[in-house]
């Protein structure tokens, strides 16, 4: 598979903490053309998913009623798109702790994330109602300090025809059947029941 970038619902829990977590990519979802109203345009989205295996929360299972230790999640939406300005070519470079080749900013696989361990800097946003956790930047981890996932990698790319994995959370799910490209597959008679989509075991990047 291949998601290429080119030149939070359910449940209310309190916010991941403010500093600097380690953290592992256990999904990256192509969320396809999505419209943005404040800036009347509309643009290719993905979003990353990491989990954070030293922040531990104790989420019940829907089917066995067990309660499972797992691993808080965050995740970001982003633009797809590489140019110098973009926040997704910043924070990669900055996880990389390199800047990109002019061959890779032709087109970089960013499904090469996944079970990639680093650092993300988590900043609160405090609302009258709620704070928020950002993810305001991404530093490599040494690689003996890497941990691996807890949870399956997930990944959905629609340049691949692709299908939602299992265990996808709903609000993801939403915004993928918001975009445009869901709506050519609806017109074409797509069917989105099917078996996984290969895992990518191209993990170095």
């Amino acid at each position: 598979m291949a998601l290429y970038a080119k030149d939070e619902g359910g449940k209310d829990f309190d916010p991941v903490p403010a500093g600097v977590h380690i953290a592992i990519c256990t999904a990256v979802y192509d969320l396809g053309t999505q419209f943005n109203e404040k800036f009347n345009k509309s643009a290719r989205k993905a979003l990353i998913q990491w989990e954070l295996p030293d922040h531990r929360i104790t989420i019940q299972d829907k089917d066995t009623g067990e309660d499972l230790d797992l691993p808080r999640a965050i995740s970001k939406q982003y633009t797809l798109s590489l140019h110098e300005k973009a926040n997704l070519r910043k924070e990669l470079e900055g996880w990389r702790g390199k800047s990109f080749t002019e061959q890779e900013l032709e087109g970089f696989d960013i499904l090469k994330l996944l079970g990639v361990c680093c650092q993300i800097q988590i900043i609160h946003k405090k609302t009258e109602k709620k704070t928020y956790a950002n993810i305001t930047a991404v530093f490599p981890l040494p690689k003996e300090q890497w941990k691996k996932p807890e949870n399956p990698l997930r990944s959905f790319s629609f340049d691949d025809g692709g299908k939602i994995p299992d265990g996808t959370p709903d609000w993801v799910k939403d915004i993928i059947c918001g975009s445009d490209e869901w709506e050519m597959r609806k017109y074409n008679s797509y069917d989105p029941a099917g078996d996984e989509p290969p895992p990518n075991d191209d993990i170095p990047f």
